[in-house]
């Protein structure tokens, strides 16, 4: 029940014991503010982790060839392996169930010019599937499409800093760059989420690019996308049957751990988000840990408090006040304390992180966040520690007698 006189003498205990008072509130503040700072930076790591691997079709294989490590049928060891067209075919005959698209991809570096502009970038052979593995967004125009790699046609889409760079604030669409002094005419204009870097690319057809290297078929890499109904295990089992189907073409002894290489995203992507989730259930132990001291520290003051209102205490149970409601006030002080000081320091923590944004980037935390939900779950129970650490010693504040209160010195 609500009582003025009450709340009066509460408000008059805290004028007159400021710095009682702010160093109780104080405790309580900043242990919810460290909790929710260091929750925040976990999950700040999280988002760090899922922008780097989300940046690109998750549900994709990466295969690079390299050198045998063993010989085998006939063949010498540290042969060179290459990728051709006639793999992308028999890939896709071969795994017609698992294969949602593919995609091969030759890196070269270039000098590229516009009129009196120029610079050097790396220009990507690729196929039309390769807007859905790197998840490319078309600004203006159009992406390769089948007829250009049919045609080895020389059209070109350019990143958006390319066409930054070379074009200034002209429109790019239809006009002829040199790459490598081939022309090529520009179809398209990119942006991509993964940043500055992969916005510097310029994409050509495939075929294209073989037709400049005097006609040949080689292939770099192949990004092989699964259906992603297949689960991370039926992306475990493709990777496994695919890289068994690479090796006997290519005669590499099935134990020869080089020849082939396969970097599974979605086996990536999971190791890494396991990872993110220790680092988050670390940071939330120190912040609970951070808490408990917290609430130690709240415990220590009020039986402090409660030591140096002995006499008040005393007077109060001779001039007739309960047990009860000595125990009530002392609650009653030790909650409003705790509950305005911890919604103060939950709010201040809950600011600042929405005011860091991307600014801890080089520390790989990102956008760090903590949901109201969680903040206030946390806060509530802290509020209701600090009510237990004020009901103890109230509790036994209430049990001296008069008498020896009054002696108290």
């Amino acid at each position: 029940m609500f009582s003025r006189d009450r709340w009066q003498e509460i408000f008059e205990t805290i004028r007159k014991n400021k710095l009682r008072t702010f160093l109780s509130g104080f405790t309580v503040a900043l242990g919810i503010f460290i909790f929710i700072i260091l929750f925040g930076f976990g999950n700040g790591l999280k988002n760090t982790f899922q922008e780097f691997f989300l940046d690109d079709a998750t549900n994709t294989l990466f295969l690079f060839a390299g050198k045998t490590s063993k010989p085998y049928r006939g063949f010498k060891s540290d042969r060179r392996i290459e990728f051709e067209n006639s793999d992308l075919k028999e890939i896709k005959e071969n795994f017609p169930f698992f294969l949602e698209y593919m995609t091969p991809r030759i890196s070269r570096g270039a000098s590229v010019r516009y009129k009196n502009e120029f610079d050097n970038y790396t220009t990507r052979g690729v196929g039309p599937a390769h807007q859905f593995a790197e998840k490319t967004l078309i600004m203006k125009g159009r992406y390769i499409n089948t007829l250009d790699v049919e045609n080895k046609s020389k059209h070109a889409v350019i990143g958006r800093l390319v066409a930054l760079d070379l074009f200034k604030q002209e429109d790019p669409i239809g006009k002829f760059i040199d790459i490598g002094n081939s022309v090529f005419k520009v179809v398209g204009v990119f942006q991509d989420d993964g940043g500055d870097n992969e916005e510097r690319f310029i994409y050509i057809p495939y075929t294209t690019r073989q037709s400049l290297e005097k006609g040949n078929d080689k292939v770099d890499q192949i990004i092989v996308a699964f259906k992603p109904e297949l689960g991370h295990a039926g992306a475990l089992a493709f990777e496994r049957d695919l890289r068994k189907f690479l090796k006997d073409k290519k005669s590499i002894a099935p134990s020869d751990p080089n020849g082939i290489y396969i970097r599974n995203v979605a086996d990536d992507l999971k190791r890494n988000q396991q990872f993110s989730d220790v680092l988050q259930l670390i940071v939330t132990f120190v912040g609970l840990g951070t808490l408990i001291a917290g609430i130690i520290g709240i415990s220590n003051i009020m039986v402090f408090v409660v030591k140096e209102r002995t006499k008040e205490l005393g007077i109060r149970k001779a001039l007739g006040a309960t047990p009860r409601s000595v125990i009530q006030m002392i609650l009653q002080e030790s909650i409003f304390i705790t509950t305005i000081s911890g919604y103060v320091g939950m709010a201040l923590g809950i600011l600042i992180l929405n005011n860091l944004g991307v600014t801890l980037e080089d520390y790989f935390i990102k956008n760090p966040y903590i949901d109201i939900e969680t903040a206030l779950f946390s806060t509530l129970i802290l509020i209701v520690f600090g009510g237990i650490a004020g009901y103890v010693p109230a509790k036994r504040a209430a049990r001296i007698k008069p008498i020896v209160a009054l002696r108290d010195e």
